[in-house]
């Protein structure tokens, strides 16, 4: 009986981390439904569940790499701002020049010398303007859109888990 006291604040953490990914998914799949971008919607993760003081949570995140920084420029928008060639990459090359670089080297599948500035095939300059994005939350908004399903997704993960361990008349789990 005594062990058995001891198991039961582990096995109730095991269920509660569960109960946690379990309405991180219901979150995350919203999103996913919601956001403008495959790339992004493909690198969306749930992370594993941490506890941090006596506070169970799960992140919901994307990928590293491309799709995370367009899913955070979707997210938030971006400012206007000026595009150009990185000095320490064009070692004294024009634009243009970095651009057929890199245009050549693509279509050799490899990579090229420099920051190109091709757009539609076109080489734009040494600086271009960008202006800007507006904000298109999707994983801001699938997680005020979804926190009760959320919620009420863990309730039953809780309940179901409890259940199943709950002792049976003859002693067993």
């Amino acid at each position: 009986m005594q062990r058995r006291r001891n198991e039961v604040p582990d096995k109730i953490r095991k269920i509660l981390r569960g109960a946690a990914r379990a309405g991180a998914t219901v979150i995350a799949d919203d999103a996913k439904q919601r956001v403008a971008s495959d790339a992004v919607r493909e690198g969306v993760i749930i992370g594993r569940s941490k506890e941090v003081d006596e506070r169970i949570t799960v992140k919901i995140a994307v990928k590293e790499g491309w799709a995370r920084s367009l899913g955070t420029w979707l997210e938030y928008g971006t400012s206007a701002h000026f595009i150009s060639v990185d000095p320490n990459f064009a070692e004294g090359r024009t634009a243009a020049r970095v651009n057929k670089l890199d245009t050549d080297a693509a279509k050799e599948g490899r990579s090229g010398p420099g920051a190109t500035l091709v757009i539609n095939g076109k080489p734009v300059g040494a600086t271009v303007f960008h202006p800007g994005t507006s904000a298109e939350p999707w994983l801001r908004t699938a997680r005020d859109v979804k926190a009760r399903d959320a919620i009420q997704t863990a309730q039953e993960y809780i309940t179901t888990r409890v259940k199943r361990s709950t002792p049976t008349t003859d002693g067993e789990v």
